[in-house]
Formats: C-alpha cells, structure tokens, sequence
C-alpha cells in the first residue's frame, strides 16, 4: 500500500490527507504501532512513513538536511551547505553567504568560476552537438582541442590524445596502456601519491588508507617506492635535495631488485608534484633519475599532471622544470575548467599498438566538455595567464614565509612550500610518529584542520592535504592582486586565532 505513496501524498503531510482520505483516516494511526508493521518495513519503510505522518522535509523546506538524509555518506564535505553560483574568485551559497574560494574545486575552475568564454564555448556548442561517442565518429571539438593541444605540450613527442571524463579514468587507461605497450604488468607508485578512487587507481593512491579502507584486495602487481620528501625519509626539512634524491633512487635500485624485475614492470608513475600528499614537488633530478632508470630498462614513465598541469605551478605543465620526457601523461582538472573532461597523451608509435576497441567509453571526450577546453587553452594565450600565476605566486609565498616568522605563531609552522600557485603550509603537530623529526608535543591538535574552519566562518572556503598537519593553497589562476592579499589575511587571522585560543 505505502509504496505508491508518492502519487498521493507528494510533500503534504500524512495527517493532512487523513482527513480527505478515508482509508489513511481509518488505519494510519493503528498502522504506525503495529509492529509486524514495523519488523517488515523498518528502517526504510517505516521510518519514511513515519517522517511523511510527522512533516516531511523537502528539498525547498532544508536542502542540507535533505541532502544529508539523502547522498550517500561515503562523501566527505568541507561545509555543510548548499553551493548556488560562482563567479570568478567567489561562490555564493544558499543561506546567502559569499566566499572566497581558494580551493577552485580542488584545482578544477583554474579561470575561476563561469569564466565566460569557456561557458559560452560550451553554451554554443549545446545548440549543436551535445554527445557524439568516440566509438562511433571523430567529433569537431575534439579535433580543434587536439590541433590546440599540441603546441602546448611539454614534449614534441606527444602527439597522441585519448580524452576520458576523469583523473581517475585516465589514470586507468594510462595503466592499461603501458601493460600493453610492454607486455609487462607491474606499476611502480610514489609513497604519498594520489591517482584517484575507483578500483584500478585506488591500488596506485598511497597519500592516505581512508581512500582504500575496507576495499581490499585491490589491483594486483603495484609497489611503491618513496618519493623524495624529508617527512618520507625521516629526515629533517632543510635535507639537502641532493641526498634526497639520492636515498629515493637508491630505494627504487633495491625495489627492482628485491621486489619487481625490470622484466616484469611496465610502468613508474609519479605526480611530479604530490598533491594530496602534502604539495610538494620532485625535485628535477629525481625526475631526470626516473627517466634514466626507465630508459635503461624498458619501462614506460607516466606523469600525472591532474593536479599540477594547465599552469597550476607557472608553466603550462610541471614537468617543464626538468624538461624530462614524459612516455605517458596524464591531464585533467583545470583542462576544461569545471567541464568533466580527462586527457591521456602519448606517442603515437607507442599507441599505434593498441588495438582498436580496447579503449572507449561512452562518455569519453564529450563534446560540449571539448568546447570548453579548447575555449581554455585560448584564454590562457589571450589573458596572460601564467604571467600572473607567477606574479602572484612571489605575494602568496611571501605573505606565508612572513607569517611563519610572526612571533603570535611561534614556530608552529614548519614548512612553507610550493611553485606557482600550488603552495601549502605545514603546521607542527604534537601527534606525528616520536622518529618524525618535526614532532612538537607542546603544539596544538589539530592545528590544519581547526585553521581550514576557522577560514570557512572568516568567508574563505581552503582545504587541508594529507597525513600530515597541511592546508593547501589553491586560489584561481587569474586571481587579483587584492583577492590574494584578502585571501592572505583570512588565513593569518585564523592561525593566530587558532594558536592563542589553544
């Protein structure tokens, strides 16, 4: 009977209806305390019942708690609030606050929010061709996203693109690539890195186990080695890179060794800068020693630029610091500014061994997406964008390296680190491991994520970053002089708040 209750009660009350409906008149009161009523049809059921008989809440009456009753709750959130609008450097939400916004979507609206030559590129291109799968036909828009791409790649080389919907979906088909390419299977990760959630890149993410938990065994035929990263080697901060990368070269000899033959490793794989590990970069050596190791051996080396890539660190791809040559790369995130679009880019004497048929999806490159990017990759020419990620970059560095040394902070931050507008802060913490060099037992708990609250309530939405004490800074690419020091000054009145209250 209450199965088809949406037909007639819709979002009224049940009592209301019991005085129109002579049957819910008759048997909803002796109904709810029946308890083979109860037995048969808790949790669901009854439970919905019996919020309809008390006053059922809708999506226009409290679209938190609707929205908290109603997605799932694997899905972790910054605030709980409803977002409605953004525009440039600001989001507006549904109880009317505005915010700063320096999380960009985890660096997705790179141009910021609406930008509106990327929103009109994908407005236009609604009105003719919304989805063509890739299976089936080349489409316009990726062809002119490729014919843009390729001048902007880190290396000649690549010249062969697969476009997909995500990080992670790229990520995977990276992998299913370099195993047919070589014939072989392993995969070698970082120690911290980040390559997504669904099955195939959750077996290569090694920044948390909370990505991970309870959803062993996962993909087989994955090691990791440590990525040069003092907290990593159990080092203190001002480690010099060059015994730094001597140890993790080192590490990744004896894993080849001990662990996965050359023979039977396909690919190293390596965000060249770590993203939810902590924000920090490879240094260009141990880039360069990846690709020694990869030359030598036959095996294929795949940079991640997800999170780094489209000028996320001052040049159009990270790895142009060391001009290594990536075999694979990976891009998604701020390609299509907030259209789910993901990019895999190759050789094409490499991908001319792949068979046809073995990659696709049905959503693969879509077409409105493609529009977006390419409008994109020109905004990036025509508004001078890296030039201002530089140029903001020296202010936001500067603001936290002085904030570091403010005496209100004493010395509870340690590190202060970054390229381009891809920068984090590391707060001391009384909880790290006793080896770990930073360890300070007189610090306050929990000082990132208390700090990343306290911003939300200031009108700045920041996120925090890894196992570590970390919150990272990731402001849109074209933000202004004044957004950033506004931004700046949130973030210092926090931590000095944080601090004296503790």
């Amino acid at each position: 009977m209450y199965q088809g209750r949406a037909q007639f009660a819709d979002n009224a009350k049940v009592g209301q209806l019991a005085t129109e409906v002579p049957f819910l008149e008759e048997h909803v009161s002796c109904l709810l305390r029946n308890p083979v009523y109860r037995i048969i049809c808790e949790p669901a059921s009854y439970s919905t019942f019996k919020t309809h008989a008390q006053g059922y809440v809708t999506a226009a009456d409290d679209p938190v708690a609707f929205g908290q009753r109603h997605v799932t709750k694997g899905i972790g959130r910054l605030t709980e609030a409803v977002m409605t609008k953004g525009e440039g450097s600001y989001v507006h939400f549904h109880d009317g606050r505005r915010l700063l916004d320096f999380t960009c979507g985890i660096g997705v609206t790179n141009l910021g929010h609406c930008h509106p030559k990327v929103s009109k590129a994908a407005a236009d291109q609604c009105m003719e061709l919304v989805h063509c799968q890739c299976n089936i036909s080349f489409h316009d828009s990726t062809i002119r996203l490729i014919e843009k791409l390729i001048p902007v790649m880190p290396d000649p080389t690549l010249d062969s693109f697969y476009f997909w919907n995500s990080g992670s979906e790229a990520t995977e088909a990276a992998v299913k690539m370099a195993r047919v390419i070589t014939g072989k299977q392993n995969i070698i990760c970082m120690q911290g890195g980040y390559h997504g959630r669904t099955y195939g890149a959750m077996a290569l993410t090694r920044s948390k186990t909370s990505y991970s938990e309870g959803f062993f065994p996962l993909m087989p035929g994955v090691f990791s080695t440590p990525f040069p990263f003092w907290h990593q080697l159990g080092v203190v901060p001002n480690t010099s890179e060059e015994q730094l990368v001597r140890s993790t070269l080192y590490q990744l000899d004896l894993l080849l060794k001990q662990q996965t033959a050359p023979c039977d490793t396909a690919a190293i794989i390596i965000e060249p800068v770590l993203g939810e590990g902590g924000y920090v970069s490879a240094p260009s050596a141990f880039l360069k020693g990846l690709r020694d190791v990869c030359d030598e051996h036959g095996i294929l080396l795949i940079i991640d630029e997800v999170q780094s890539g489209f000028g996320r660190t001052g040049k159009m791809f990270n790895v142009e610091y060391s001009r290594v040559r990536p075999d694979i790369m990976v891009m998604a995130k701020g390609l299509a500014n907030g259209f789910p679009l993901s990019c895999i880019v190759s050789r094409k004497e490499l991908t001319d061994k792949l068979k046809p048929g073995s990659m696709g999806g049905t959503y693969a490159g879509n077409v409105v997406s493609c529009a977006a990017a390419a409008a994109v990759v020109d905004a990036f020419q025509e508004e001078n964008i890296l030039d201002n990620v530089n140029a903001r970059s020296k202010e936001l560095l500067g603001a936290l390296k002085e904030l570091q040394t403010c005496p209100e902070v004493g010395g509870n931050i340690v590190d202060v680190r970054g390229q381009g507008l891809m920068v984090a802060v590391e707060f001391a913490s009384p909880s790290y491991p006793a080896q770990d060099p930073v360890l300070n037992r007189s610090a306050p708990n929990n000082l990132a994520s208390r700090v990343a609250k306290r911003c939300v309530e200031k009108g700045m939405l920041i996120l925090t970053a890894s196992v570590y004490e970390v919150i990272r800074f990731i402001p849109p690419l074209n933000v202004t002089r004044e957004d950033l020091r506004k931004g700046c000054e949130v973030f210092s009145e926090a931590v000095k708040e944080i601090i004296r209250e503790a």
